[in-house]
């Protein structure tokens, strides 16, 4: 499994730089990138291959998207795909 964290925002890229998250994240073995709109298109890093899934909070999702067609993208709000991050298959956060 590999994570990749990408804010919104400079502002949110910021703070979360302040608050020691992306120190957190790296050491976890995520990738922690600048607000860019690359994977979700399917155009930069962390565009899915063939059979691979991902749990996204982007706000679209229709085949090919992130990707390869026959990869498999599941949406989801930032607590439920940050605690699916933790446990590595999709979960409710109030379970973790």
């Amino acid at each position: 499994m590999r994570c990749i964290i990408i804010p919104g925002t400079q502002k949110i890229w910021l703070q979360a730089m302040h608050e020691g998250l992306f120190d957190i994240f790296i050491e976890a073995g995520a990738v922690v990138s600048t607000p860019t709109c690359g994977p979700c298109l399917g155009g930069h890093m962390g565009i899915l291959a063939a059979g691979e899934r991902a749990i996204s909070t982007t706000n679209r999702n229709f085949v090919g998207r992130m990707g390869h067609v026959d990869s498999e993208v599941y949406l989801a709000s930032p607590a439920v795909a940050a605690a699916s991050a933790v446990k590595g298959y999709i979960i409710d956060p109030a379970k973790v």
